[in-house]
């Protein structure tokens, strides 16, 4: 994958692109940043991949310094940033806050999201999560932690959320380096402060009527985002629930195949939903002649 920066509304926005065709805009969560896609870009097959970094995570943790980085508000930075790119259009694909950003950004902006993807996301009130929410309550001391100790924090956090802990120790080389060079553990604190579960909440009555192409897959055994949340989302998407049975957490990290599989497969169905509104579009014009 391409890294790429842009200044968007004064925020260096930072993503990772490759591929070609319909954009489809991968968004991470706690405590990652985009290369939780490192497996899944490589083989989504169907469309242009850009995995965005939310503001005040990996390296753009100095970007949140001073600024709003709840939920509601990466969703609004997110439509900038496309908006930026000239991108009218997208399938969004998130995983944990990722999730709620792309639920927020889609219900916000009727036309922009043609299909929605959830993996083990967050949504109605599944978040914050116990352990972060102690996190957040032990700040004042947290945030003071060296970062020899604060990265075992992290490597349990993910040792936690990873059914292989190969992966799990993968993706502390992978994320870990952010905290290490930007702010530690107040760069953490930070972002557990931001969390605020009325974000979800407040777009939660609109889900059942976006009436898009979705897919929700979602690892079983996940302690974080329990398997009733994932069951909720594919009952107000309209969609089967795909299940990864044993996987927890880190779906993309843990499960990359399965997660480009499912957004392949939904690529597939937005450019079918698209060819039969095409049509009958030529039709209605044919029949006014």
């Amino acid at each position: 994958m391409i890294s790429n920066t842009a200044i968007v509304d004064g925020i260096t926005m930072r993503w990772e692109e490759t591929g070609e065709g319909m954009p489809v805009i991968l968004i991470h969560g706690i405590p990652t940043s985009p290369a939780l896609w490192r497996h899944v870009a490589p083989q989504i097959t169907r469309g242009r991949c850009l995995a965005w970094e939310m503001v005040g995570y990996g390296a753009s943790i100095p970007e949140g310094r001073d600024r709003d980085i709840s939920i509601g508000r990466q969703a609004d930075y997110l439509v900038s940033w496309l908006k930026h790119l000239g991108i009218e259009q997208a399938i969004f694909v998130g995983h944990d806050l990722g999730g709620g950003v792309a639920q927020i950004a889609a219900v916000r902006n009727p036309g922009l999201c043609r299909g929605l993807f959830l993996t083990n996301a967050i949504g109605y009130d599944s978040w914050p999560i116990p352990s972060v929410k102690a996190m957040r309550m032990a700040g004042p001391l947290l945030r003071h932690l060296p970062n020899s100790a604060f990265k075992q924090v992290i490597r349990t956090f993910l040792q936690r959320g990873h059914a292989n802990s190969a992966r799990a120790e993968e993706a502390l080389e992978a994320h870990w380096p952010h905290y290490r060079e930007h702010d530690g553990a107040a760069a953490f604190v930070r972002q557990a402060n931001s969390l605020n579960v009325q974000d979800t909440l407040a777009v939660a009555g609109d889900l059942p009527r976006l009436g898009i192409p979705a897919r929700v897959v979602w690892g079983t055994a996940d302690q974080f985002q329990k398997i009733e949340y994932g069951e909720r989302f594919a009952q107000d998407l309209s969609t089967p629930l795909q299940r990864i049975e044993g996987g927890k957490h880190f779906t993309p990290e843990d499960h990359p195949g399965m997660i480009a599989d499912g957004i392949n497969q939904l690529v597939a169905d937005v450019t079918a939903t698209e060819i039969i509104a095409d049509t009958r579009n030529d039709k209605d014009v044919a029949s006014s002649l």
